[in-house]
């Protein structure tokens, strides 16, 4: 079904993809994307929780926030990409509030602002946002008040509003546009989560990007990639689901997706490039395909 040639570079922090023939025929792309983690909920020391980069102009675009997000974007910015120092990170989009996407949420608040962002963050996702950034936030408060106080505050790095937040709550449609990028918020099927579940297109000058967040199977999908340059998928293996137990199959029915469901979505998606993301602990398929 997929003819396995994919034009990579590898970085210690993920995989930077390139859509195209090849590398070579397109230097001038603005658009990257590069996986910074493809981790589950499960500790699996060689991946980082889930957290992917959309560059586009040197302006950095972060899709979830799982584990070791900033210090993966940190290893992303020693391989030479700037846009990936994390007090450059100013836009974030969560595809839905599951702790394994979002638990790197205080990291990304409090680290680059302790080494230099100066500015508030701007945060996209659903309904449920605002208040997980309000108890953020009041858990670190003796923290801002100290790095606030009269001490830390005369450091070069410091800025007054740099842990601030600007907590957006979403609905499906054009969630953000700027001279770079417009990026559409679409619903997925992810088991309880119910509406406050999305997927993300990416429309940059030279790229369509998708990334379909954790979901089963769902049409939106497929609506929304149509031939697009890059879809971003999560899947199990038929494998790993044969062996699972009778409660773990249920779940993985209602909340993700096969790898053959994928393969027959992917099919009529018509994805110039597919790269798979494995959602659970003993699912670790990481097949990258080129249709």
């Amino acid at each position: 079904m997929w003819n396995r040639r994919l034009h990579t570079l590898l970085a210690a922090t993920g995989i930077i993809l390139a859509a195209g023939d090849a590398a070579t025929q397109v230097p001038s792309s603005r658009t990257q994307v590069v996986l910074l983690g493809t981790g589950n909920p499960g500790p699996t020391p060689e991946r980082s929780g889930p957290a992917t980069a959309v560059v586009v102009n040197g302006q950095a675009y972060l899709i979830d926030f799982g584990a070791g997000v900033v210090r993966r974007a940190a290893a992303a910015q020693q391989k030479g990409i700037a846009a990936l120092n994390p007090i450059n990170i100013r836009y974030a989009f969560v595809t839905h509030l599951h702790s394994d996407h979002t638990v790197g949420y205080p990291d990304l608040i409090f680290t680059p602002w302790v080494i230099g962002r100066k500015v508030p963050l701007e945060v996209y996702g659903p309904p449920g946002l605002k208040a997980m950034t309000d108890h953020v936030l009041a858990a670190w408060a003796d923290d801002i008040n100290i790095r606030n106080g009269p001490i830390e505050k005369d450091l070069p790095e410091h800025g007054t509003d740099g842990y601030r937040v600007n907590a957006h709550e979403i609905s499906p449609g054009v969630v953000y546009k700027d001279g770079n990028v417009t990026v559409t918020a679409f619903s997925v099927k992810h088991g309880e989560w119910g509406p406050r579940a999305f997927g993300y297109r990416f429309q940059t000058a030279d790229r369509t990007i998708v990334i379909s967040g954790d979901t089963s199977p769902t049409e939106s999908v497929v609506e929304q990639c149509n031939g697009c340059d890059i879809l971003i998928h999560e899947v199990y293996t038929e494998a790993g689901y044969a062996r699972a137990s009778s409660e773990w199959q249920r779940m993985r029915r209602a909340y993700h997706t096969s790898s053959r469901q994928l393969g027959e979505l992917a099919t009529r998606a018509r994805p110039g490039l597919l790269r798979n993301v494995p959602p659970h602990p003993r699912q670790n398929r990481r097949a990258s395909m080129k249709a």
